[in-house]
């Protein structure tokens, strides 16, 4: 089984975040950087299923140079090789124009699985692995978490809404997105870190890929939430106060 999967490098969690003089994107010079964490969910299933039903993992991932080391963290994990997508403006392209880079660079693979992350830590729009399913003409399903392998193809267990799980039965190849939690990540041994620095990393760019084009959504300004402080009162009985309190928790908040 040959396997793909698409991982993003995103700002750590903890990271301090500032706005750009622009104010188009933030301050990315003195932040620390990691794997986007359902990406590492999507690896983790490829690696399972790999080291059940055998083939090959690779991993593809678009961004600047500082993304090599994202990469190099998941061939240590396991993967077998890489393919890095050199792009300096990744921030500036929407969900269509970066699963168009990604698609370009799938689809000469002819993978049996396309593994995505559901959503980016970052942007968090959950649109990039639905577009790349698409682009390649791939049947495809959100919210994985877990794939097995059948005879005809793939049975997955999806994550819906109040405790409810869904199981669908995908052909191959297929392209799934990937829920967080699914799996118990592991950690890349010291073995593993040392075979990384001899796997294949091929870098491309976009030019080389014919996927620039300009963006359908472009992003005019961002800003960092306003902190806002309200004290409301309720008058009446305690049981009128509960009441009332329950109503703003649901339909204000949002909360319940």
């Amino acid at each position: 089984m040959k396997i793909i999967v698409a991982i993003k490098q995103v700002p750590e969690r903890d990271a301090p975040v500032r706005i750009d003089p622009a104010g188009t994107w933030i301050e990315e010079s003195s932040l620390q950087f990691a794997l986007n964490e359902s990406d590492a969910y999507a690896l983790e299933e490829a690696l399972q299923l790999k080291e059940k039903h055998g083939g090959e993992v690779a991993v593809v991932s678009a961004g600047p140079e500082r993304v090599g080391s994202t990469i190099r963290e998941a061939l240590a994990k396991g993967a077998d090789r890489a393919v890095h997508i050199l792009c300096d403006d990744l921030h500036s392209r929407d969900a269509l124009g970066v699963a168009r880079l990604l698609a370009a660079a799938i689809k000469p693979e002819q993978p049996d699985l396309v593994l995505s992350g559901l959503q980016s830590e970052d942007l968090g729009l959950g649109q990039t692995g639905v577009i790349v399913a698409e682009l390649l003409g791939l049947p495809h399903a959100t919210l994985i978490l877990n794939v097995e392998k059948t005879e005809t193809g793939v049975k997955v267990k999806r994550e819906l809404e109040e405790g409810w799980f869904q199981s669908v039965e995908l052909p191959l190849p297929a392209a799934l997105s990937i829920q967080s939690g699914g799996n118990k990540l592991r950690y890349a041994t010291l073995m593993g870190i040392k075979r990384a620095k001899t796997k294949e990393v091929r870098i491309l760019t976009a030019a080389e890929l014919g996927a620039d084009s300009a963006p359908v959504v472009r992003m005019e300004r961002i800003a960092l939430p306003t902190k806002q402080k309200s004290t409301q009162m309720l008058d009446g009985s305690p049981k009128e106060a509960a009441a009332a309190l329950l109503e703003k928790l649901k339909f204000e908040a949002r909360v319940l």
